[in-house]
């Protein structure tokens, strides 16, 4: 009698165990599962980009000299003809004053060759002086009224190198760095300009994009003049990884590719009417890429053999084959834009690919049973069950 208890409860132990493992079993085939389906998507593509002022102006003085004030400080907003330094003007308020008295001789010389000139006809009338006497006294004239164009021109010289001494703002924009301080020797020719005055009120942003690229762009559209018709509104990324308030709109598109890179550079005009933007700063410029009818998959329903993706498609039993797909460069860092190798309503595996072999059968569910099964055994370790135990 005992001996038959004993081996009932083997039994029922050794049908126990055997379900335990059988459900086991059955939760390791579970594998999610997805039926592919055309997508709208829109893809951004970064490039890295510098900004730059619409107008970045050199100010160099026209005139040499010792700087004796600096009227505007780094990173000030200055208007145009608004003045930014002073240069030592004692040589050229000297010069200007010297340039009056040459102008002032001139003009004294030739009221009194008028007067001989007039002497000179009034003698000629009367026969007493020759006619080489009365050209002479003209032509002298003539003489003096050329010096006084040319001490004219040289007391407007004069007055310009005077009143460059004054340095001024060309346009509106902000001061850049300035590495002169007073009492400094300062010329046309230095190294350093004065300072940089950049127009910000709207700023340009450059940045390249590969030939193949711009070729791919350009069949797409039809042709280059299309494609910069059609481009859409681009947004930039600033350096500190915050998105810039407002779109920018490409303007240009260079005609030379450079041939050590092998990329055409591209600008991009953006508004900066709080002056946000600041000209030599960097960013990333996203350009949208829209696909229609596109095929999206996760990223981890792929694996990788040699730089090359792979997937495991799921036939009608239920069998999965690995196949080699091509996807685009842009992705959002989740999934990845199908462009070969996979059609709409085929089935793929999306999760646990790195389990799977060529012709294993598996059970296909859905992504939602895959989390409620994984979710199920936490909460089943979590109570120090095995998973499928009651």
């Amino acid at each position: 009698m005992k001996k038959t208890a004993l081996w009932a409860l083997a039994a029922l132990l050794f049908a126990s165990c055997g379900q335990k493992s059988q459900n086991i079993g059955e939760a390791g085939n579970d594998y999610a599962v997805v039926t592919l389906q055309p997508k709208d998507v829109e893809l951004n593509t970064a490039y890295p980009a510098t900004i730059k002022g619409m107008q970045d102006i050199e100010i160099r003085p026209k005139v040499s000299g010792y700087l004796t004030q600096l009227l505007v400080d780094e990173g000030a907003t200055v208007r145009k003809g608004q003045p930014l330094f002073k240069i030592d003007d004692v040589q050229y308020r000297a010069a200007v004053n010297q340039a009056i008295a040459s102008v002032n001789v001139v003009k004294a010389n030739i009221n009194t060759q008028k007067l001989m000139v007039e002497n000179k006809k009034m003698l000629h009338a009367k026969q007493i002086i020759s006619d080489y006497d009365l050209q002479t006294a003209i032509n002298q004239l003539a003489s003096l009224e050329a010096q006084l164009q040319q001490a004219e021109a040289a007391l407007q010289s004069a007055r310009d190198n005077l009143r460059y001494c004054t340095v001024t703002s060309p346009g509106d924009g902000v001061v850049g760095v300035i590495p002169y301080r007073v009492g400094s020797l300062v010329s046309a020719s230095s190294a350093q300009p004065l300072t940089t005055v950049s127009s910000i009120n709207e700023m340009y942003v450059y940045f390249s994009m590969t030939e193949k690229q711009l070729l791919a762009l350009t069949r797409e559209q039809g042709g280059l003049n299309e494609a910069m018709k059609n481009m859409p509104p681009v947004t930039l990324v600033l350096s500190d990884g915050t998105t810039y308030s407002e779109t920018g709109k490409v303007s240009t598109i260079s005609g030379v590719i450079d041939p050590q890179t092998g990329a055409v550079q591209m600008r991009a005009t953006f508004s900066n009417a709080q002056h946000v933007l600041r000209s030599g700063g960097t960013g990333s410029v996203l350009m949208p890429n829209n696909q229609k009818g596109a095929i999206v998959i996760p990223q981890k329903a792929t694996y990788e053999i040699q730089n090359k993706k792979f997937v495991y498609v799921v036939d009608s039993k239920n069998k999965v084959q690995s196949r080699e797909i091509e996807v685009l460069v842009q992705n959002d860092g989740q999934n990845y834009v199908v462009s070969s190798g996979l059609k709409v309503g085929e089935r793929i595996v999306v999760d646990g690919v790195n389990k799977l072999k060529n012709g294993m059968d598996i059970k296909p569910i859905t992504p939602e049973q895959a989390d409620k099964n994984v979710q199920q055994q936490k909460q089943a370790l979590k109570d120090g069950k095995m998973p499928g135990q009651n």
